[in-house]
């Protein structure tokens, strides 16, 4: 796999509603040990439309791993004008950094039939995916795995999911580290 899209929940679907939440540290860990294994076997793009929540961390986790190189494609010209300003920074930030970006459409908003294109443009210029997204809490990644249903991809497209029981296990990681840095130091 050479391109993986990146997508799943906005932060009010996980009840998350500032930056320094540290649910996010744990969603981005757990992120990026997937695209460091995904990059040791030859991953080379991250491709997100860059929304908030799930696909920005996502491309924060991506600009950390120095083999892989990020695309953001989102769905129209400022998709960003409508969020609170805390997010548009962390968005200008993150296009500043990406090694590509270039909106699907030039013009604004214009109607909901934008992010069908977008999720089926990202899913036809990828090998696969990885969609946070758990069937105990229905969210907007559903629309983006029903748009993978309808299309006839080849049986290598990779459809990787992130659930809530991987969270779990990984702050269950995160902690065991930092109880055993602490111990190490106390050494």
């Amino acid at each position: 796999m050479k391109v993986m899209t990146i997508t799943g929940y906005k932060p009010h679907e996980l009840g998350i509603f500032h930056l320094k939440d540290p649910r996010i540290q744990v969603i981005q860990y757990t992120i990026k040990n997937r695209l460091s294994a995904y990059s040791e076997e030859g991953l080379e793009w991250v491709l997100v439309s860059g929304q908030t929540g799930v696909e920005l961390w996502a491309a924060e986790a991506a600009l950390e791993i120095q083999s892989l190189k990020l695309a953001i494609v989102p769905p129209f010209a400022g998709q960003e004008s409508v969020w609170k300003e805390e997010w548009q920074e962390k968005y200008q930030t993150v296009i500043n950094r990406a090694h590509f970006y270039k909106p699907l459409s030039s013009k604004g908003y214009e109607g909901p039939h934008q992010f069908r294109v977008k999720d089926q443009w990202m899913i036809s210029k990828s090998d696969g995916c990885l969609v946070m997204y758990d069937d105990q809490l229905e969210g907007t990644p559903k629309y983006f795995i029903q748009q993978l249903e309808k299309m006839k991809l080849p049986s290598a497209y990779i459809n990787e999911r992130i659930t809530f029981f991987d969270l779990e296990d990984t702050a269950r990681e995160m902690e065991w580290n930092q109880q055993e840095s602490i111990h190490t130091k106390e050494n």
